[in-house]
């Protein structure tokens, strides 16, 4: 999935980056935190830590490079069987992570959004949670949004069975349920779907991240383990994503074989 970017100083890739428009919607699924700490001999929670300072930095990244949406998959429905220790370790991971850098998002224009069944998560992670969504309310750039306790086949099934509901109810006719209805009982309502949908760890799977909404997302896969993963990373990811024809299922205009953008940051055909 990755390849085709000759490797070059992060200056040059920056500044050939910033020649084509920019995805408008990144997604990554932060993986393998626990490999990497294995590979040190350490306990799999360093590696969680390790990974947060690779997230400071692309989000620090996408918001200098115009990209408009961050979404980053934090903690899947299926991870509350790893053990006790690990989760409860996590929940302080993101409790310490939204206390020490709500000053920074806002510094930066930063608004910070929650997908998924936020209201399952512990108490405390909850709250601090909730009042960095407040805090960064108001601001205008970078929109980041936290997948935690996020499943897409529960999402979907949600929205499936809310249409159901209405139906049953008599709110809305069944006939008229459609792509765009279901959208709009999704989590991620009112926002666009990814462009780039990057994975780390070299893993060649979506692992129940945005299965419906990474439908026309180009995927870009690396070996670099997540608490590795930095800056010239995702600009490397950028520039794969530039280089290539977007189609949506229709037929090319050719302008992407001889290496020139094609649809670029496009959105998909209305449906």
């Amino acid at each position: 999935m990755a390849g085709g970017v000759p490797e070059a100083g992060e200056s040059e890739l920056e500044a050939a980056v910033r020649t084509r428009p920019v995805p408008r919607h990144i997604a990554i699924i932060m993986d393998g935190n626990g490999r990497w700490a294995r590979r040190r001999g350490l306990p799999r929670v360093a590696g969680h830590r390790a990974g947060a300072g690779a997230l400071r930095e692309v989000v620090r990244a996408c918001g200098e490079l115009g990209v408009k949406y961050l979404s980053l998959f934090a903690f899947s429905t299926e991870n509350w069987r790893r053990p006790r220790a690990e989760v409860s370790a996590l929940m302080r991971l993101l409790s310490e992570y939204l206390r020490r850098e709500v000053d920074e998002l806002n510094a930066n224009d930063v608004a910070l959004r929650a997908i998924g069944a936020t209201a399952d998560l512990p108490p405390g992670a909850r709250r601090n949670l909730e009042r960095a969504i407040e805090r960064t309310r108001g601001n205008g750039g970078l929109c980041l949004i936290l997948a935690l306790n996020y499943g897409s086949r529960r999402e979907i099934a949600g929205a499936a069975r809310e249409l159901c509901r209405l139906s049953a109810a008599g709110e809305i006719d069944w006939r008229a349920v459609d792509e765009a209805a279901v959208e709009r009982h999704l989590y991620t309502s009112g926002i666009p779907d990814p462009d780039l949908l990057i994975r780390p760890s070299g893993e060649m799977r979506l692992s129940n991240f945005l299965l419906w909404q990474a439908a026309y997302a180009e995927l870009y896969v690396t070996p670099v383990l997540w608490p590795d993963f930095r800056r010239a990373d995702l600009v490397r990811a950028i520039l794969d994503y530039q280089r290539r024809e977007r189609r949506f299922g229709g037929v090319g205009a050719g302008v992407g074989a001889a290496g020139e953008p094609g649809d670029g940051a496009g959105a998909p055909p209305a449906r």
